[in-house]
């Protein structure tokens, strides 16, 4: 029996990445919808669930993705709304890669180093990779402060976060050089994960910073937001720090995202959001 994916897109041009990266994983057969609002998406699970017979469930599976992460969550939450009973199928989100790219991040840190109880800095936090590894580093027991250009921002999305995931997180502002390093005292490990081509972190201030053990920046397009590091280091040490650049950290978001992909279709119950993701990325690193 074919392995199919029902592919929801909120954005119009349904995502060629994500159909690639689904074959790569081993599906037979990419359903792909774009232009999905999320009252739409429950008679297209029910499209995927009443095909075939409960034990053949497992064969098809859902994926949601878009560039509107806030719409791949309420489109999440129709399609699990959706299932009763045995009838259901394993579902993922991963709008615009903000779960795979920050559990990626993420692992890729406490991997490296204990978090527990240690400052760890998010900086440029508020956008969707940045605010779910603020909540994963927080769930890990680490001390966050989340940060944006203004306060304002950064206390919107640590609100958001807390009642999300019921975790604890600081804000900050840091929209300039001071507020930046008023932040990074007494951090243990920094993630920068600003926008494409955004500078977050000068040289100067990381290689001369006395408590930052370990940093990871997402973004591989110039300038960087680790200044003076490079996309490609995978735990580089530099002047007694390791460095995880956008590239390394790209490299695991693949691997776990062709995992995830192929855990849909081991069973027909499976919700993949962050944790669980998470979850699936340990197993890996």
């Amino acid at each position: 029996m074919k392995k199919i994916l029902v592919q929801l897109d909120g954005d119009r041009a349904p995502s060629v990445f994500d159909a690639i990266t689904a074959y790569d994983a081993g599906v037979d057969v990419i359903l792909q919808h774009g232009g999905v609002d999320p009252v739409e998406v429950r008679d297209l699970v029910y499209g995927a669930m009443f095909t075939r017979g409960p034990a053949d469930l497992k064969n098809t599976a859902v994926f949601i993705g878009g560039i509107d992460v806030r719409k791949g969550e309420s489109m999440l939450q129709e399609a699990t709304q959706s299932f009763f009973g045995p009838l259901r199928v394993s579902v993922m989100l991963d709008a615009n890669g903000c779960n795979t790219t920050a559990t990626a991040a993420v692992v890729k840190i406490i991997s490296t180093t204990p978090v527990e109880g240690r400052r760890v800095v998010v900086l440029a936090g508020t956008g969707p990779v940045g605010q779910r590894a603020a909540a994963l580093l927080a769930r890990e027991g680490a001390d966050v402060v989340l940060t944006s250009r203004t306060l304002d921002r950064a206390r919107t999305a640590c609100a958001t976060l807390e009642e999300r995931f019921g975790v604890t997180l600081t804000p900050a502002a840091a929209g300039d050089l001071e507020g930046t390093r008023r932040a990074l005292e007494g951090a243990h490990a920094v993630v920068c994960t600003g926008v494409e081509g955004v500078s977050l972190l000068p040289e100067d201030l990381w290689r001369g910073h006395e408590s930052l053990a370990v940093l990871g920046d997402v973004n591989a397009v110039p300038p960087l937001g680790i200044d003076g590091s490079k996309p490609t280091w995978d735990g580089e040490e530099v002047d007694g720090k390791k460095v995880f650049g956008a590239l390394a950290i790209g490299d695991l978001k693949m691997k776990i995202h062709k995992r995830c992909i192929q855990r849909l279709f081991e069973q027909n119950d499976l919700v993949l959001d962050v944790e669980a993701i998470e979850e699936l990325a340990k197993e890996l690193s």
